[in-house]
């Protein structure tokens, strides 16, 4: 299983970024980044262009899992999702809709 990192860049040079702690990340597949931007990475390679805001919660959720794994708490890592239903993303939502309306 491969699991998304969120990190934040302090250098952008051409399809090459680097991180505050000298990571280099790999942008091909991510355009018009600046330093500043936050990407979320898998393997090295930025998939897309996060909001400081989605980056904070993705970090905190991380970081609860590690405190499970280890024995911990989540804490409130994971209160942004805690109060509400879960939701299909909308082409599973249409599917479903589809299905339903057939049924």
């Amino acid at each position: 299983m491969c699991v998304g990192e969120p990190m934040r860049l302090s250098t952008v040079d051409g399809i090459v970024g680097r991180t505050g702690d000298g990571t280099l990340i790999d942008l091909s597949l991510t355009p018009d980044l600046r330093p500043g931007d936050w990407v979320l990475t898998f393997l090295g390679a930025a998939r897309e262009r996060l909001d400081p805001d989605e980056a904070q919660k993705i970090l905190a959720a991380l970081e609860g899992l590690r405190a499970v794994m280890a024995g911990g708490s989540a804490g409130d890592a994971f209160a942004d999702i805690e109060t509400r239903e879960p939701t299909l993303p909308p082409h599973l939502q249409a599917a479903l809709a589809a299905g339903a309306a057939q049924g």
